[in-house]
């Protein structure tokens, strides 16, 4: 089992930068690619960002390139996300979670959640 927590976020305006960081409990992270999703309200999730279990792959949503970084310590068995250039529509719960076999962008095959924490834009 892993236990996944994440923290970081807040209310922000617009152009503002964030870092949100989702630590692990209970087994390392090593063994897992990690994801970071969003939902907004009135809205599906969506994939954010993901990196691969060494941390040499990444992949990012259209709307967030070039703006979010998503990174790993594995010393710490915590993933971050910086977010720079914020902007209102990135305004959502956004939630990290755990994958064994590659960096999906789907939701289904991520095995474990974290509970999510809420970044709000203002513009």
């Amino acid at each position: 089992q892993v236990q996944l927590v994440e923290s970081g976020g807040g209310l922000v305006q617009a152009g503002d930068s964030l870092r949100l960081s989702c630590a692990a409990s209970g087994r390392t992270l090593s063994i897992y690619h990690m994801g970071w999703f969003r939902q907004a309200p009135g809205k599906e999730r969506e994939f954010v960002a993901a990196i691969s279990r060494n941390g040499l792959s990444t992949n990012y949503a259209d709307s967030v390139k070039g703006r979010f970084t998503i990174s790993r310590d594995s010393a710490k068995n915590t993933v971050y996300l910086q977010m720079n250039s914020l902007k209102a529509e990135d305004t959502a719960v956004y939630s990290c979670a755990a994958a064994r076999g590659t960096l999906y962008t789907q939701i289904g095959p991520y095995e474990y959640w974290g509970q999510g924490t809420q970044v709000t834009v203002s513009s």
